[in-house]
């Protein structure tokens, strides 16, 4: 007799009801086991019936590998986890959370910050489809994006990872679900996960909940507030992802009122799963099981225990899946997690497997491979940089606007660390976990952009950290001098201080006191800027983290097209206002969230 769960036309309930009921223990625990690439051998994936791989941040088949060569690596993991009793395919996990920005070649699109500042809903959308096309073409299956924290505290690592402080802008940005899933049917029941077909990725909402709002940004940290609270403004973008059919939700590493959500059974139960109605699955972060005791790791059975029976459904292991399989197994046998906690884990990530096609589709679709990193893709990428870009300055004086700048001018000095490299332009999560400084993948820099766009006369001077002589030579109609941030990512990125890195102050300084200068602040939040450096610039634009199409900036800059983007956070005077919030009391920011100014005078609003 033919298995139900072989039978594509059957019903999903109906299939996953089967396919349980032929499951041994040892399987079911196999499918709740996420483990990294580097411990994945087709002896472990087939024996074990491994659910789930993951590419850790700049884990990856070879050095610069393209999309065939990922494509390659995941369909011959696949080939494995098919031999398998079963057959039951694995999916494959990778943080694609600005493109599938591990891949070398693929476009790597503005980080979050950037895109809440464009409120453009549907360019998110957008990009959203057009990372699962790229992520599809390397072989993969799940992106653990998006991240609809809201981010509180700018001095936290991952605030790049935050459309926005806003709650309401952080749930416009959440129609990426929509671009990276399929758009479901009007009729799709909620809560329900949902995947179109074979052009889409399976999505992850992240991280339940409360990540942004940690007491001083401490990444992991506390967030204390009221139930309600925490439901209206942390919670409220996990509504809109649910009702897009989102199917998988990633528990936060931190803590609700001292109280860690990988344990906690009230927020990932109780209210994620009964009271939302979310039907895919809960997933741990990395070793965010290990993160229970003390030491980290430490009393593993607790850990396991603990998680499982709160409502985490698929464990990223990521190493040790030896000890995970023997403890899980030992706790099920002596009662300690219920059988029915393990069928309920299972059923889940059957549904997402079902609803996602694997079953018919588990390989990679070769015929993907030449929309990765292509024009329309770039162009995209080009129109978000220029949706997002904030001028926060244009002139001495209201009736003297500097930009835009004249791409005909004889001689332009192009000075700082940012306008030449493609990695400080890109951020963290880009080929590797926390990003990289240099010519990392294809792109443009601001530096090249600027080339790309003057006349043919003009003549472009480019030095890093301009010298004294450089200046005697002269002769310059204005410089644009491009500052910010190095490269991190999570906790390497938690900052107290939020000055200006790689004395991107002083660059600025020297080169404006004896030029016209537009300054191009390149970061993944708003950093201290002093009031005489403020003075000193004749414009000053917020580019946040703009990623591989640095043309965008050139388009703006030389007035092809206007500013339209807003600050989707409080640009703070000083770190001792942090946290400053829009709706606090003593509100008394530098720039208020929304500020932004156009060319188009009558247009600038807050």
């Amino acid at each position: 007799m033919e298995c139900i769960y072989r039978n594509p036309n059957a019903h999903v309930e109906d299939r996953i009801k089967d396919l349980l009921s032929r499951m041994t223990l040892k399987e079911k625990i196999g499918q709740m086991t996420q483990i990294e690439r580097g411990v994945a051998t087709p002896s472990v994936l087939k024996d074990l019936s491994i659910g789930s791989i993951l590419s850790s941040g700049g884990s990856m088949p070879s050095v610069n590998a393209l999309s065939a060569g990922w494509a390659d690596m995941v369909d011959g993991f696949q080939k494995a986890a098919l031999a398998s009793r079963l057959g039951i395919p694995l999916i494959y996990g990778i943080d694609a959370v600005h493109g599938n920005n591990s891949v070398y070649g693929a476009t790597v699109f503005p980080h979050n910050v950037n895109l809440g500042a464009t409120r453009d809903g549907d360019l998110a959308r957008r990009i959203g489809v057009a990372t699962a096309l790229e992520v599809r073409a390397s072989g993969i299956h799940y992106t653990f994006a998006p991240c609809v924290a809201v981010g509180k505290d700018p001095r936290w690592g991952r605030y790049y990872e935050s459309y926005s402080e806003d709650t309401e802008i952080v749930r416009k940005m959440t129609s990426i679900v929509s671009g990276l899933q399929g758009q479901p049917p009007k009729e799709h029941p909620k809560g329900y996960p949902y995947v179109a077909g074979r052009n889409n990725v399976v999505a992850c909402a992240k991280h339940f909940v409360g990540d942004g709002g940690t007491e001083r940004g401490i990444n992991e940290g506390n967030t204390i507030s009221t139930y309600d609270d925490l439901e209206k403004i942390h919670m409220a973008p996990y509504l809109d992802c649910i009702s897009q059919g989102v199917c998988t939700i990633m528990a936060s590493y931190s803590s609700w009122n001292g109280r860690k959500l990988h344990a906690d059974h009230f927020l990932l139960t109780e209210v994620l799963k009964n009271k939302l109605g979310f039907k895919g699955f809960v997933i741990s972060d990395w070793e965010g099981l290990d993160r229970l005791s003390q030491p980290h790791g430490s009393n593993y059975r607790y850990c396991i225990s603990t998680a499982v029976n709160a409502g985490i459904d698929m464990v990223m292991v990521p190493h040790r899946f030896d000890q995970f399989f023997e403890d899980l197994t030992y706790l099920v046998e002596s009662g300690k997690v219920p059988m029915s906690r393990i069928d309920d884990a299972v059923e889940r990530i059957l549904r997402v497997k079902f609803v996602a096609g694997l079953f018919e589709y588990p390989f990679s679709d070769r015929s993907l491979l030449n929309i990765v990193g292509c024009k329309l893709h770039r162009e995209l990428a080009r129109e978000a940089v220029r949706k997002s870009l904030v001028l926060l300055k244009n002139g001495k004086k209201p009736e003297k606007p500097f930009l835009p700048l004249d791409r005909n001018a004889k001689r332009i000095l192009v000075v700082g660390t940012h306008a030449d490299d493609l990695g400080y332009q890109c951020g963290g999560w880009t080929k590797t976990w926390f990003g990289m400084s240099g010519k990392i993948t294809i792109g443009t820099t601001i530096l090249e952009a600027v080339k790309e766009a003057v006349g043919d006369e003009t003549e472009v001077i480019y030095e890093k950290y301009p010298s004294p002589d450089t200046f005697v030579a002269g002769d310059f109609s204005f410089a644009i001098a491009a500052v910010g941030e190095e490269p991190y990512a999570e906790t390497l990125g938690d900052n107290s201080e939020l000055i200006i890195p790689l004395n991107g102050g002083d660059v600025i300084s020297l080169v404006a006191e004896r030029i016209p200068t537009l300054a191009i602040l390149v970061s993944g939040r708003p950093l201290v800027l002093e009031p005489q450096l403020l003075e000193k610039a004749d414009a000053l634009v917020a580019a946040w983290l703009p990623g591989s199409e640095g043309s965008g900036i050139a388009d703006v800059v030389f007035g092809d097209h206007d500013f339209t983007g807003r600050l989707p956070v409080t640009w703070f005077r000083s770190v001792q206002q942090l946290p400053m919030n829009v709706a606090d009391n003593t509100y008394d920011p530098l720039f208020p969230l929304g500020f932004g100014l156009m060319y188009k005078k009558e247009k600038s609003l807050h």
